[in-house]
């Protein structure tokens, strides 16, 4: 057999069976991106999110994610979080914000954004953060599983971490509009068609319980809409006269037919270009 020929195989078969991925530089930013095929912790040089007293109308759930997250930073203690509830109130926005604060009082806290459908290589993530010298919060934004859906099994391996246990320097923070992060139509439909209903319910009902906090979220009503656009109005130094900017406001909300904190954001966004005011 020829060189030629013995290069062309060494070449396939490194394709087949590529090298290891180096290590990543976890110190290149206080933010990555998982992404799969290769395997890799993508930097993100400047993170989309808003302050924490920015968000308005979540106290409770402000208050003990942060304490949560700094017992973490700390060393401490901390949970696992599920943010369930109505879609435009802040569950994502609140958990980069609470990064940014717990950063801000010098922790090394580190956050990975987790897409639902990389759930099957998360034993390979937590392998490179094992041992890290930081402490990451692993982010799944959007969490929720339909009928037949197996990457919650995946799942499992974050929330028990199997045999070795979960790292002690990753805590899982997760979004849902779905409390038990799978619809009510899949769960009736286990207890009617299964053989044994209460097992096959139980299953999947029980991911969610393997979350040691649930925070939830609920449509706003009109004062805290209105105190949310107050709130981006005093940070940005717009100045609107107040009966104007409520005449406003309730009509865009009515134009949209829902109040949240994304509706709030969009009416303040439109209102500031209208103002010839930047948000930075």
């Amino acid at each position: 057999m020829t060189d030629a020929a013995l290069n062309r195989i060494a070449e396939a078969l490194e394709r087949l069976a590529p090298p290891p991925a180096p290590a990543p530089d976890l110190a290149a930013a206080e933010a990555f991106v998982w992404q799969t095929g290769p395997d890799r912790l993508v930097p993100v040089p400047v993170v989309s999110r808003v302050d924490l007293s920015l968000l308005v109308g979540v106290n409770r759930a402000r208050d003990t994610l942060h304490a949560n997250t700094r017992h973490f930073a700390q060393g401490l203690p901390a949970n696992n979080a599920l943010l369930w509830g109505a879609r435009g109130m802040g569950k994502s926005s609140l958990v980069k914000a609470v990064h940014a604060a717990v950063r801000a009082e010098g922790h090394d806290l580190k956050l990975v954004e987790l897409a639902r459908e990389d759930l099957p290589s998360v034993a390979r993530l937590l392998a490179h953060l094992r041992g890290a010298p930081s402490r990451f919060i692993l982010f799944c934004d959007d969490l929720s599983f339909s009928q037949d859906d197996q990457h919650y099994k995946s799942l499992k391996a974050v929330l028990d971490g199997g045999i070795a246990g979960r790292p002690e320097n990753v805590v899982l923070y997760a979004t849902s509009n779905r409390r038990h992060l799978m619809p009510r139509d899949m769960i009736e439909n286990e207890r009617s068609t299964a053989i044994n209903p209460s097992e096959a319910v139980e299953e999947k009902v029980s991911l969610s319980d393997r979350f040691g906090l649930w925070l939830g979220f609920h449509p706003c009503g009109q004062d805290e809409y209105l105190a949310m656009i107050d709130g981006y109005c005093a940070a940005y130094g717009l100045h609107v006269a107040p009966d104007q900017l409520r005449a406003e406001a309730i009509e865009w909300q009515a134009t949209r037919g829902a109040r949240s904190g994304r509706v709030a954001w969009q009416f303040f966004t439109d209102l500031a270009a209208r103002h010839g005011v930047a948000l930075a």
